[in-house]
C-alpha cells in the first residue's frame, strides 16, 4: 500500500486536478534527481528470464566499491533502493533514543520510531545521544557537515555502543565530501542512493556501507535477490562509467549555477542547496507555487516550512526557457 501520509516530489498527479493540466503538460521540478539519466546498454534477456546470480552481484558490488572508494574493512551491501535501508536499520539495533539532524528528509524519523526508538529532532552533532542520523550533504537545505566531525561523532556513539548513519543520497556530486572511503568501523553506517545521481531513480538501488557484523544483519533482513538482475544490470555499468560521471559533475555545477542565476534575477534568492536542487526561501512561497504550477511548473513545497521552496533542474532547452520565462516575465512582476 502507498504511503500516502509523506509528500515527496516527483508526482503530478497530485496537483493535475487541481491546476487542470495534464500529466504530459507538467515541467516537473520537484525532485532533486538528474534529468540527464545515464544511458544505459539494454538489458540482456537473460538478465531479464533468470534469479540475479552472484557472479551478477559480485560484479556490482566491485564496482560499487571502486566508484565510493570503499576500503577493504568495510563491507557494501546493496537493496531495492535506500527507501529500504532506511526502514531496515532501526530495526537491527537495540532500542534506544536517536537524534536526528533537522529539518532533513522526512522517512528516517517514521523509519525509526516505527521500530520503537525514540526520535529527537537536534540541529547539530554535538551530544547525541545512543543513535544519530545525519542526511549529508542534507537535504534540502544543501548542509554539509565535515569528514572530521562525522568521523569524531562516529568514534563518540561507537565507544558508547551506538552508531552513526550518514545518509549520502546526494553527496555523488560532491564525492571528496564522502566518508564512505573511512567506513568499515561498527559505528559508521553509509547510505548510498544510485538513482539521484544517475538520474535512474527507477531502477530502485540502494548501498549500505557498513562493517561485516552490520553488513551480516543487513543481508539477512533483506532476504535472497533483493536487487533485480535489470537493476544490477544498470548499476554495474553506471558506476564503472567514470568519465560519464566526471563530465556530468561539471555539467551539473554549470547548470545549478544557471538555476541560481535565473531564480535570483526573479527575486528568489537560493538559501541552500546542492549542484541537483536549489532551496529558496520567500514569504510569498505559496502564490510562487501556486503561480508556477498553473503555468505547467511543478516545484516541491513543504507543509512544515512554508516559507520554503525546492526547484530542481530542467532536463533540456524548452524547460530551461520555459521556467525562466515564467519566473522573469510574470512571476517577478505579478507576486514579488
Amino acid at each position: 500500500m502507498i504511503n500516502k501520509t509523506r509528500e515527496h516530489g516527483g508526482d503530478p498527479r497530485l496537483v493535475q486536478a487541481r491546476f487542470g493540466i495534464p500529466k504530459e503538460g507538467w515541467l516537473d521540478l520537484s525532485t532533486g534527481i538528474n534529468p540527464h539519466a545515464y544511458a544505459c546498454d539494454p538489458c540482456p534477456a537473460d538478465r531479464m528470464q533468470r534469479l540475479p546470480v552472484q557472479d551478477d552481484m559480485d560484479d556490482l558490488l566491485a564496482a560499487a566499491r571502486q566508484a565510493y572508494k570503499v576500503p577493504d574493512a568495510a563491507v557494501i551491501v546493496a537493496s531495492p533502493g535506500t527507501q529500504a535501508l532506511i526502514q531496515h536499520v532501526p530495526t537491527l539495533l537495540k532500542v534506544s533514543d536517536v537524534d536526528i539532524i533537522t529539518p532533513t528528509y522526512g522517512e528516517h524519523a517514521p523509519a525509526w520510531a516505527l521500530a520503537g526508538h525514540t526520535v529527537n529532532c537536534v540541529n547539530t552533532l554535538e551530544g547525541l545521544s545512543s543513535y544519530g542520523v545525519v542526511v549529508h550533504p542534507n537535504n534540502p537545505d544543501g548542509q554539509c557537515q565535515t569528514v572530521k566531525g562525522l568521523l569524531k561523532t562516529a568514534d563518540t556513539l561507537q565507544a558508547k555502543g551506538g552508531v552513526l548513519v550518514v545518509d549520502e543520497a546526494y553527496c555523488d556530486v560532491m564525492p571528496d565530501l564522502s566518508v564512505a572511503p573511512f567506513a568499515g568501523q561498527k559505528g559508521l553506517i553509509v547510505l548510498k542512493s544510485f538513482g539521484k545521481f544517475f538520474g535512474l531513480a527507477g531502477v530502485r538501488l540502494g548501498f549500505a556501507i557498513c562493517s561485516p557484523e552490520m553488513g551480516q544483519k543487513l543481508v539477512e533482513k533483506l532476504g535472497p535477490w533483493a536487487v533485480s538482475g535489470p537493476a544490477i544490470w544498470a548499476g554495474t555499468q553506471a558506476l564503472k562509467d567514470e568519465k560519464w560521471s566526471l563530465e556530468n559533475r561539471r555539467g551539473m555545477t554549470s547548470d545549478a549555477q544557471r538555476l541560481a542565476g535565473i531564480l535570483d534575477r526573479a527575486g528568489l534568492c537560493a538559501v541552500g542547496g546542492t549542484d541537483l536542487f536549489r532551496l529558496v526561501r520567500t514569504d510569498n512561497a505559496q502564490a510562487v507555487f501556486e503561480r508556477l504550477a498553473h503555468a505547467g511548473i511543478l516545484v516541491r513545497a513543504f507543509k512544515d516550512q512554508p516559507t520554503w521552496l525546492r526547484f530542481g533542474l530542467p532536463g533540456n532547452a524548452a524547460g530551461w526557457a520555459r521556467l525562466e520565462a515564467v519566473l522573469t516575465r510574470e512571476l517577478a512582476v505579478k507576486i514579488l
